[in-house]
């Protein structure tokens, strides 16, 4: 384990664990990420038991799992580290994005995915994104994922969910991948009034992510 220290300042920084078996590109990553402004990396772990123990320990904001590690897989620990950290929140990075890993780490509770090949822009929109409790697919990812649920859509497997009409059009924004804000804005209502639908329709749907919703929904034919 490598333990990073705070480059200084007083502002508050959204903390951050890397975790990668890779070792080159592990320190190169938190190279760049500790460079954006407001970020802090806190350690680097290089297996998925390193990485849950961390982050039990420094409780990051969010963590950046490689999807394959060692000894525990990156869907494995991302279930292990929600179950006892519900509030950080996990983005996976991945060389090699397939449909079972991709699916397996959305319902173990990571909030986003990004490809090893994105942008740093893409890269900072991921991790700000997650550390503000919303999700966000990679352009490359979302594009893989999206041909995998529709070629797995059943068109008669259509479950209402006991969804309003309301709480419909938000959930059809929702797996476009649209923050609160920007849902509030497409619908004209404030964003508590967003964020309260939102959180109706991850209780109906029975899931505790975004992504989560907007994965169940394709999967059910709705979208």
């Amino acid at each position: 384990m490598r333990q990073l220290g705070s480059s200084g300042g007083a502002a508050e920084q959204t903390t951050i664990l890397i975790a990668d078996d890779h070792e080159m590109f592990a320190g190169g990553l938190a190279l760049l990420v500790a460079s954006m402004p407001g970020h802090k990396v806190v350690g680097v772990a290089h297996d998925g038991p390193e990485a849950v123990e961390l982050a039990v320990r420094l409780k990051p904001d969010v963590v950046l799992m490689d999807v394959r590690m060692p000894s525990l897989s990156g869907a494995e620990a991302t279930s292990r580290i929600m179950a006892q950290l519900p509030e950080t929140a996990v983005v996976i990075i991945t060389m090699y994005p397939d449909d079972a890993s991709l699916v397996y780490a959305l319902r173990s509770g990571a909030t986003g995915f990004v490809s090893k090949n994105a942008s740093v822009a893409e890269l900072r929109r991921a991790i700000e994104a997650a550390a503000n409790g919303e999700a966000l697919l990679g352009q490359a990812v979302a594009s893989h994922l999206s041909r995998f649920l529709a070629a797995r859509t059943d068109p008669n497997n259509m479950a209402p969910f006991d969804l309003t009409r309301r709480e419909r059009e938000v959930l059809a924004l929702l797996t476009q991948g649209l923050s609160n804000w920007e849902i509030a804005k497409r619908l004209d209502m404030s964003v508590k009034t967003a964020r309260n639908h939102v959180s109706s329709v991850l209780g109906k749907l029975e899931v505790r992510t975004r992504t989560e919703a907007a994965l169940k929904a394709r999967e059910a034919g709705l979208y």
